[in-house]
């Protein structure tokens, strides 16, 4: 660079002074870059104990100049030398002030301090804790709003009922049908070949039926559910509390948690059931296609299944997907009042309802199955 753009970098030693680099000219946006590169490739080869910069020979600058020069005095340009400043105009001197002082930026990005093992298990502790009482505290809101509800029915928005068993219910028939139409094909494909080395190629009936109807409609309808409802729910209402909409309705007298948790929880209670029970038609016709593609008669195929099933099977997965709606309904509204200020706060709540949500339905379905293995059920 040439003309009054340049800045003319020099490194001298004096006696008794150490190094000094001296800086003339023109220090500004269009040679800060070019002056940074020649000083950090003097410096870094020099390596001195004591570095002084004469900035007398400055004559024109900016903030980009000054950010040089404060890169400099802070070490910040070459790592472990610092620089004391020192002839500089006045001007100049009040524009390089302008900068944070070291210790209050040391403040600033001071490091997160490191905790013990047994400090972040105590702080992980008390985060279930707390999650665990907030969830109680829904719950315990919850119980009254619907008991409110039964004084007085009309307290319900059910037209927000009727719109949530759209969105969830009606909208989610087709990917309902798809998935559970491939399980019962899956199911009776994979259990096709060790039963033909038996002879026993009919009890794939009883395979589908069973396992849709106990578990693998309930538990699915309930991920999908769960995929698209819940974490709908906490985006919904997540996005009310950051807009500060959830304020408002406080502010109104209206209580946000029965104003717009209690309906989507009834809905998703007495929508799941319904879900389920579809699946569960269409998870075993999957399976009957599957057997007649074998050279099944439909009268043996059905014959078999309705041998196979009893009225318990179909309580047990019908009664499975009340508490999965109920659960996933609440967690993804609890997740939407809890959500936090921030750019990604929706986001997150959202991502915590879907993973509480499945982790919720795998938990509860265990405690079914060790339910009905020690009832006989």
């Amino acid at each position: 660079m040439s003309g009054e753009a340049a800045a003319r970098v020099a490194l001298r030693s004096e006696a008794g002074a150490g190094s000094v680099l001296a800086l003339s000219g023109t220090l500004d946006v269009a040679s800060a870059a070019a002056a940074r590169r020649e000083i950090a490739a003097q410096v870094a080869s020099a390596r001195p104990n004591a570095l002084a910069v004469d900035a007398a020979g400055i004559e024109h600058g900016d903030m980009s100049g000054m950010a040089l020069l404060y890169e400099l005095a802070e070490g910040r340009l070459v790592p472990g030398v610092r620089a004391t400043i020192r002839g500089l105009r006045p001007e100049f001197q009040t524009l390089l002030s302008a900068f944070p002082a070291s210790d209050a930026l040391a403040a600033i990005e001071a490091p997160a301090p490191r905790r013990g093992f047994l400090d972040q298990v105590g702080a992980a502790t008390l985060s279930v804790l707390a999650d665990l009482r907030a969830q109680l505290v829904f719950l315990g809101g919850i119980v009254l709003g619907f008991l409110a509800v039964l004084r007085r029915p009309r307290a319900m928005r059910w037209r927000e009922v009727g719109v949530v068993f759209e969105k969830a219910g009606v909208n989610a028939l087709p990917i309902v049908s798809l998935i559970s139409f491939l399980m019962g094909l899956v199911i009776a494909f994979e259990a096709a070949q060790p039963l033909e080395m038996f002879g026993a190629q009919i009890f794939i009936a009883n395979m589908i039926g069973l396992v849709m109807i106990r578990e693998f409609s309930p538990i699915f309808t309930a991920i999908i559910f769960a995929g698209r409802s819940g974490s709908a729910f906490a985006a919904e209402i997540g996005t009310m509390k950051v807009n500060e909409e959830l304020n408002a309705l406080e502010t109104m007298g209206l209580d946000p948690l029965r104003f717009l948790v209690i309906q989507r929880v009834f809905a998703g209670t007495m929508l799941m059931p319904v879900l389920a029970a579809y699946s569960m038609v269409w998870g075993v016709l999957g399976g009957i296609v599957v057997m007649m593609a074998m050279g099944f008669p439909f009268a043996q195929i059905w014959t078999q299944l309705v041998g196979a099933l009893g009225v318990w099977d179909v309580i047990v997965g019908i009664s499975k997907s009340f508490v999965f709606g109920a659960i996933i309904a609440g967690l993804g509204c609890l997740r939407g009042m809890q959500t936090q200020e921030g750019p990604n706060a929706v986001g997150d709540s959202t991502t915590r309802a879907v993973v509480a949500g499945i982790l919720m339905i795998i938990l509860v379905d265990a405690v079914y199955s060790i339910l009905t293995y020690v009832l006989h059920v």
